[in-house]
């Protein structure tokens, strides 16, 4: 027997999927090491350190490897037809999706409060890998660092892991799946096992945290039809945790 065109369907956007992913994790390495080229030649014409970027050229170096991929795979794997579009905009003059947005900003720092202080009860509070850059660009570009963690991040991050990669298996009709892998890859994209000195208790506490914000996320953007109110949440939440970290505050 032939397949159902159903099952048919399942089976695209799983290999669809499991291409999108290939391809993110190909371009946002290709796309790091071109821009470790280009800082190499510019730290040698200037004579300076290139084992020690500063702060503005690794935001940059963040923005050309996630930023493009994210933007180079929408192009190329999922981009919006004109009805998907026409539905967006009309999700937009909805004032319920600005409800959920809210919602759901607020829900995830929460969220995320909670994870971190239930932890706190039994284990040292783990520092995210991020977290370093964030208090030097804090200390030296303030303002560029508004700019990056609550303009640019969330954009080209919803851009990939809700459109692309979310939007993926929830067009076949495989929503849960969707959420719960495309957080996962949200979660390892934010701390990725091996590269820093956290204990699998600390690496499982951010992984809950990214991984929340991911699914919560992912179902606001499968509730409203419009990308545009993940990135808004997404925005609030990183503009409430940036305030925070402005006025020396913990989350936890």
């Amino acid at each position: 027997m032939s397949p159902t065109p159903a099952a048919a369907g399942r089976s695209a956007a799983w290999l669809g999927f499991a291409a999108d992913t290939l391809f993110a994790i190909g371009l946002t390495l290709i796309l790091s090491l071109a821009g470790g080229v280009i800082w190499a030649l510019i730290a040698a014409a200037r004579g300076l350190d290139m084992a020690t970027p500063g702060v503005l050229v690794q935001m940059a170096m963040a923005v050309i490897a996630t930023g493009g991929t994210a933007v180079l795979l929408y192009l190329l794997r999922r981009r919006a037809s004109d009805a998907e579009k026409m539905a967006s905009l009309q999700a937009i003059y909805r004032s319920s999706t600005w409800g959920w947005t809210l919602l759901a900003g607020a829900a995830v720092f929460l969220g995320s409060s909670l994870v971190s202080w239930l932890f706190a009860q039994f284990t040292d509070q783990p520092t995210p890998s991020n977290m370093a850059l964030m208090e030097q660009a804090r200390a030296q570009y303030p303002l560029l660092l508004v700019l990056f963690a609550v303009g640019l991040a969330p954009f080209y991050e919803e851009l990939l892991f809700r459109r692309v990669l979310f939007g993926r298996l929830a067009a076949a009709g495989m929503v849960l799946p969707g959420i719960v892998l495309s957080s996962l890859l949200f979660a390892l994209s934010h701390e990725i096992p091996g590269l820093g000195d956290h204990g699998w208790a600390a690496m499982l506490q951010l992984w809950l945290v990214y991984g929340g914000m991911g699914a919560v996320f992912a179902w606001l953007y499968q509730r409203t039809g419009t990308l545009l109110a993940p990135i808004v949440a997404h925005a609030i939440n990183n503009g409430v945790a940036l305030t925070m970290l402005m006025l020396g505050l913990s989350a936890s």
